[in-house]
């Protein structure tokens, strides 16, 4: 076991490392304008809230500085909320840092991941780049992860990748299916369960399970209901010692005290997620069944994203509505004909419906 230094173990994850490419980036849409509503990214219409903004602006004033305080606060404060170890959280720039380590630390060329499709493709894009093998499940007949066909998959997989909602579809996975997938993994591995979109949906967290199972990697972010994604911040859970093997790949890097002051104040804040998770149901749900009452099938989503089964090629779709200036997600191999839409402001999902109705 490589040893770190505590300052290390929660800072490692700051430098995102160049592990596989970003096909989705490299095809990304025209830059849009003042007036483009943007649903491709799942990103927050809202941004920071105003107690993040504001703390966020202190940070500027003590960047001359290392902000190794505030970060080791930040991990104090989210393991006091959960009812785990301060020495269980690990601070990245963004869980995408955190998501690629793991995939090098626990697989090899011997030692595959074994992950679903259609789902969020950083870990497949790792791994290829690792020449670690990849056996990617279809979802089930629900649109949740398939846990038993995942076990089946690969008896040697080094890492399990679960993500919960799932991203592109928003579809959630039943706790008991993510306890058998831990109980029955392969010998070794590792279970990741990325809640990056836990929030929004009404599903049990897996973070208290870290107290209980050295071979839990639980991963969440700032980047969705906190509307912090262009300040970079995500959290990695876990044993220490299994956290310790993601640290060998970064050093003392830290997230800018902005972004952990923005962080520490969302996590203060007693009304802010209520209140995003609540907005947000509201929104996805009334797009989603003024489309069903149009004739399309959507996935069942409590996430801030959903798919749309467009009974055509789904690039079509895209290309027709970005020439209109609302800009959705990307196309998935194996889901050819969805496409997937992020949950927008009222006046964005407004617009949305408008040119859809217009031009689909």
């Amino acid at each position: 076991m490589v040893s770190v230094s505590r300052r290390s173990l929660l800072a490692f994850g700051a430098a995102l490392p160049v592990l596989g490419r970003l096909d989705w980036a490299v095809a990304s849409p025209p830059p849009a304008t003042a007036e483009t509503v943007r649903l491709n990214y799942n990103e927050s219409p809202y941004g920071p809230s105003d107690a993040a903004r504001e703390a966020m602006q202190r940070g500027v004033g003590s960047s001359g500085r290392y902000p190794y305080e505030h970060m080791y606060a930040l991990a104090g404060m989210f393991a006091r909320q959960q009812g785990i170890a301060e020495e269980q959280v690990a601070v990245f720039a963004g869980s995408m840092a955190a998501l690629r380590y793991a995939v090098v630390a626990f697989t090899s060329a011997s030692r595959g991941l074994v992950m679903a499709t259609p789902c969020y493709e950083v870990p497949r894009q790792a791994a290829e780049s690792w020449a670690a093998p990849v056996r990617e499940v279809s979802l089930d007949t629900h649109h949740a992860h398939d846990v038993p066909a995942m076990l089946a998959a690969d008896p040697q997989a080094g890492m399990l990748y679960l993500c919960n909602p799932n991203n592109p579809t928003g579809t959630v996975t039943p706790t008991d299916a993510i306890r058998q997938a831990l109980a029955n993994k392969p010998q070794g591995s590792v279970l990741v369960v990325d809640e990056a979109y836990i929030d929004f949906s009404d599903a049990q967290s897996c973070v208290s399970w870290v107290k209980d199972h050295d071979d839990l990697l639980v991963l969440r972010t700032f980047s969705k209901i906190y509307g912090m994604a262009g300040a970079r911040l995500g959290l990695a859970i876990g044993n220490p010692a299994l956290l310790e093997r993601l640290a060998v790949f970064g050093g003392d890097n830290v997230p800018a005290a902005s972004t952990l002051l923005g962080a520490r104040a969302s996590l203060e804040d007693p009304k802010l997620l209520a209140q995003r998770k609540a907005l947000n149901t509201q929104l996805r749900d009334e797009s989603v069944a003024w489309l069903k009452g149009r004739g399309f099938t959507c996935t069942a989503s409590q996430s801030n994203c959903f798919m749309i089964d467009v009974k055509q090629p789904a690039q079509q779709v895209i290309d027709t509505l970005a020439a209109h200036g609302v800009l959705v997600g990307r196309v998935w191999k194996d889901w050819p004909q969805w496409v997937r839409v992020t949950v927008g402001s009222k006046q964005e999902m407004a617009r949305f419906r408008e040119v859809f109705a217009a031009t689909v």
